[in-house]
């Protein structure tokens, strides 16, 4: 049974394992650099699924499987989802749906590296009734403080939510 810990609580320390398998041999392994796929399949224990990964097309990849930037990319729009529930649940907002269109920039280096320089995620977020919007609006910035991804990113994570009230019949 899960116990929330109680401000006294020590810290609690949670491990995660992946299998990565990479796919790309085309026979001759990496006798150059375009003598190699950039296909793998990533998997992890108790998982239905495995993710077809692979490069971005710009980088010889596979454009329709899914590339390490866009994983990402779904990482930190999907851990804001994920906060944020939690935090509307816990101020009595009513949350009926929720998407994003999470964007990111990556600056390539000259020397063949990179790294992300922002994220911008775009929430839409349904609430069941109008008196929410105003509360549910503000606690993005509770939820950006609550992401565990969010907080291990060494680069800026923007928001821009909108806020809709559910039809009513």
């Amino acid at each position: 049974m899960y116990r929330r810990p109680a401000e006294e609580d020590p810290v609690l320390d949670h491990h995660y394992a992946v299998d990565l398998a990479w796919t790309g041999d085309r026979g001759v392994g990496t006798t150059s650099y375009r003598s190699y796929g950039r296909d793998a399949t990533v998997s992890a224990a108790g998982k239905l699924h495995d993710i077809q990964g692979s490069a971005d097309r710009t980088f010889h990849g596979d454009a329709d499987r899914w590339n390490p930037e866009e994983l990402l990319l779904a990482a930190l729009a999907e851990c804001h989802l994920l906060s944020y529930l939690h935090v509307a649940a816990s101020a009595g907002v009513v949350v009926v749906a929720y998407r994003d269109s999470a964007e990111g920039s990556m600056t390539q280096t000259a020397d063949g590296g990179g790294r992300f320089t922002s994220a911008t995620l775009r929430p839409v977020v349904t609430v069941a009734d109008a008196s929410m919007v105003e509360l549910a609006g503000t606690l993005h910035a509770e939820a950006a403080r609550k992401c565990f991804i969010a907080a291990s990113v060494a680069f800026p994570v923007g928001h821009e939510p909108t806020t809709l009230v559910a039809a009513t019949s």
